[in-house]
């Protein structure tokens, strides 16, 4: 709510301005607001989802972000024909409405119970816990899922509070049994690959590129670019279904490889400088979209939260989204330079790029779809990083599956007789 209320000032700043200072200023207050959202929704996002529904629910959220950026193209191509101030002003005053919408929203939104859990708010945690469940009207806050649930967070936190010896920012930098500094590492470079896959050369720069590599009108390129929003909303509608069954890993290797192989086309075709190469060049744009929205859209936003542990989880996700936007910032700046003075080549060196992700995905990104967040720090806290999550016993069955961190290896009687014998390799129990 503070970061929409900081936003709805600086779009204020931005829509008065008379001159390109305050401007800038109105950028940076804008700014402020938009970091503090983009660090804690996709946190509490995760921290508030089923394991199983975690990857659709923020897939989601990433194709309404999608939406915004398919209203902006068709709101800048509407406004090129007005002739007066409007022309700048409106579309910066519009996002005033969403940021207004969203603090309306939050109201009636839960705190996220594991926060809760970390701030000593144990009984409103459950409460929470308790509303979340799909049964929510014909069980109570006791019941032992959600004992098992409470049991299982306030174990992983305790223990890697004894690893990280507190919530400092020095903690985030620790390796040790938890690998809190892999675990930090790996959301903020999930972050950059985001970014320096050339998402934003496309994002922002879709008309320059079309006018200026493939020589289209402007009226054109901008109605194009109009079509290639609707086009990349479209395509981000597509993780919805598919991100909770085929898993992290296998979207984002889809997702790289389909990139490296569009920015190559496209720097082949902008060499070429032919009107036939000009048209496939468009068909990479629309390309690059599709494999960007379904394995590199709402994926970085999603890892951090999810690899990072709660003691050190929202310090770890900020870390992460400065990556996003610090390397935002780079293509951005240097895009329209790199066009200008190096024209064709500059798509080859985000090809390149794309093309090195493949294995930095490979070899160092763990799967944790379906995964509850406790139970990804057993990925981590084994020997070595364990990439894939392999059950030891069939499918999953019955209603609830009930972690119980605390006991693996060494179940009591009691535990046994509360959850039964089926059991995967780290403890999932399976209640009837």
């Amino acid at each position: 709510m503070i970061g929409c209320a900081i936003l709805v000032v600086g779009a204020a700043i931005q829509t008065a301005a008379y001159g390109i200072p305050q401007m800038i200023a109105g950028r940076i207050v804008a700014g402020l607001g938009n970091g503090l959202n983009t660090a804690t929704i996709p946190v509490w996002h995760s921290e508030l989802m089923k394991p199983s529904s975690r990857g659709r629910g923020l897939s989601i959220e990433l194709a309404i972000t999608v939406a915004g950026v398919m209203i902006s193209y068709w709101t800048d191509y509407g406004m090129s024909y007005v002739n007066n101030e409007a022309q700048f002003r409106f579309p910066i005053a519009f996002q005033i409405f969403f940021a207004l919408l969203t603090i309306a929203l939050i109201v009636f939104l839960p705190e996220s119970p594991r926060w809760l859990i970390a701030h000593g708010r144990p009984s409103e945690a459950r409460t929470i816990l308790w509303r979340l469940q799909k049964n929510a009207h014909s069980v109570t806050e006791d019941h032992p899922v959600i004992n098992a649930e409470m049991h299982e967070i306030e174990h992983a936190f305790e223990e890697e509070q004894r690893a990280a010896g507190g919530t400092t920012f020095k903690a985030i930098f620790k390796s040790g049994a938890q690998k809190f500094r892999r675990r930090t590492l790996l959301g903020i470079g999930g972050q950059f690959m985001q970014q320096l896959s050339g998402i934003n050369l496309i994002t922002y720069y879709a008309p320059v590129i079309m006018e200026l590599s493939v020589g289209i009108p402007h009226n054109t390129a901008m109605l194009l670019s109009g079509f290639n929003g609707i086009a990349y909303f479209l395509s981000s509608l597509i993780p919805i279904w598919c991100l909770d069954r085929f898993g992290r890993r296998k979207l984002m290797l889809f997702a790289a490889a389909g990139q490296a192989v569009c920015m190559a086309v496209l720097a082949g075709t902008v060499a070429n400088g032919s009107k036939s190469a000009g048209i496939v060049a468009i068909v990479m744009l629309f390309l690059f979209n599709f494999f960007f929205a379904i394995g590199l859209l709402a994926i970085p936003w999603l890892l951090p939260a999810e690899y990072a542990p709660l003691a050190i989880r929202t310090k770890s996700a900020a870390l992460a989204t400065a990556s996003n936007w610090i390397f935002t910032f780079l293509v951005v700046e240097i895009t329209p330079i790199s066009i200008n003075s190096i024209q064709w080549r500059t798509y080859i060196y985000f090809a390149v790029l794309n093309a090195l992700f493949l294995p930095l995905i490979y070899f160092f990104y763990p799967e944790t779809a379906n995964l509850s967040l406790e139970q990804v720090d057993l990925l981590f806290t084994g020997g070595k990083v364990l990439l894939h999550w392999q059950p030891s016993m069939g499918e999953r069955q019955g209603s609830f599956a009930v972690p119980a961190v605390a006991t693996i290896g060494n179940e009591s009687p009691e535990s046994k007789e509360m959850y039964g014998e089926k059991s995967n390799a780290y403890g999932v129990r399976h209640v009837e």
